[in-house]
């Protein structure tokens, strides 16, 4: 890693957190999702009901007036698939929300392998503010990881190629790439410029992991996929079998994912019916979705661990713990997702990735953009990071054995 000079846009100072969400590999997620993050990214679910017509009515006589232009006047050749990706792409960005975006067949299909858990890349998730691309969170244990990347930190130039105005899945196509390749990234902190180089690998993840530390359980989910409520059901009961003191759910650089998969994970602590998270579209409620009663872990002390990169589903899950008063929140602020999107099939492989709602924790909050305070703030220094030291979950462990 190595610093160096940059002329850095100033057209606002560099943020203090991020504040929306994708993946590298794709959750564009980063996904988040999403986050389905943040592509993977991309949150939270496939949402079935109609949505609202809009009024807003297009010109095309305007567009085929810039098409025919294009076409007499152009020096050089066009290609018709760019160009009607381009055009699509294009309307959906108009509509200024970093969440709502159009995936090309190629980019659907990474969307799709990103949630699944399996992609080759450096292992990053990524995020749009403003003009801006950023990073959520570093997969722990993958290139971006190891490499020094940090959540928050912002993408200024990929391969000596601005990144400056540029969506999430324009640069994750350029960060992307078969495994063993590596990608030039010049990194923004606090501030100042780093450059660091990448070699790309596959990365396979599941997304649950869990151990026993000093008769705590901890259960660490990377993503909501298909997978993660069996994978963390299965682990709680392992714990009560085995008499645990009590639980460390650690939702650290979660982008998120699907949102059924966040209820059913809330539902082990949650009495059956117990509010889980408000859906509402315009400022009015379309639904309301309530804990299963699947409670096996009720009365079990636990500490939920989040931080910048915890974000849209793994804030469900913190907001409705913490609110109902099931565990106690230990780390630093979490990233701020509060929107609900739809993927929508379209012709040819392509969809489309819309928000079409607000999310709000049980006591009515909305999250978008401020993030959940925990309850003890701790923060991991750069001494910590050197050191391999995780003083945010000692202080959930040592709580839990008292």
């Amino acid at each position: 890693m190595e610093e160096d000079n940059i002329k850095i846009p100033k057209k606002r100072k560099w943020p203090s957190f991020v504040r929306n969400i994708a993946i590298i590999s794709f959750i564009f997620l980063l996904g988040a999702y999403f986050g389905k993050y943040s592509y993977k990214f991309t949150p939270d679910r496939v949402y079935q009901k109609s949505l609202q017509t809009q009024n807003a009515k297009l010109n095309y006589s305007d567009v085929d007036q810039v098409y025919d232009q294009l076409k007499n006047n152009f020096d050089g050749q066009l290609d018709q698939q760019k160009l009607n990706d381009g055009l699509k792409e294009g309307l959906v960005r108009s509509a200024g929300d970093p969440y709502t975006e159009y995936f090309t067949a190629d980019e659907s299909k990474e969307f799709s392998d990103e949630l699944s858990g399996s992609f080759e890349g450096i292992g990053a998730e990524l995020s749009k503010n403003d003009k801006y691309v950023e990073v959520v969170s570093p997969i722990s244990g993958y290139p971006a990881d190891k490499a020094g990347i940090r959540a928050k930190d912002v993408v200024a130039e990929i391969n000596g190629e601005t990144a400056y105005d540029i969506s999430v899945s324009q640069a994750v196509k350029k960060i992307r790439g078969p495994k063993g390749t590596k990608v030039k990234l010049k990194i923004v902190r606090d501030g100042k410029p780093l450059d660091f180089e990448v070699t790309r690998e596959q990365i396979t993840l599941p997304s649950v992991t869990s151990e026993i530390i000093d008769g705590v359980g901890v259960i660490k989910v990377s993503r909501f996929g298909d997978d993660t409520a069996r994978l963390t059901r299965a682990a709680a009961v392992d714990f009560k079998t085995k008499n645990v003191k009590g639980i460390v759910l650690d939702l650290r650089n979660d982008p998120g994912g699907l949102l059924d998969a966040s209820v059913d994970l809330t539902s082990l602590w949650l009495d059956q019916n117990q509010l889980v998270v408000e859906e509402k579209r315009g400022g009015k409620s379309i639904r309301k979705l309530n804990a299963s009663g699947d409670n096996i872990l009720k009365g079990v002390p636990t500490v939920v661990l989040i931080n910048s990169g915890s974000a849209s589903a793994s804030e469900i899950i913190a907001g409705a713990l913490s609110d109902h008063k099931f565990a106690t929140l230990i780390g630093e602020k979490s990233y701020g997702k509060g929107s609900v999107q739809q993927v929508v099939n379209l012709a040819g492989g392509a969809s489309l990735k819309v928000t079409i709602a607000r999310w709000f924790t049980p006591n009515g909050k909305n999250i978008d953009k401020q993030g959940i305070k925990p309850d003890q703030e701790i923060k991991i220094t750069d001494d910590d990071y050197k050191n391999n030291k995780d003083p945010q979950k000692d202080a959930a462990i040592t709580k839990l054995r008292q």
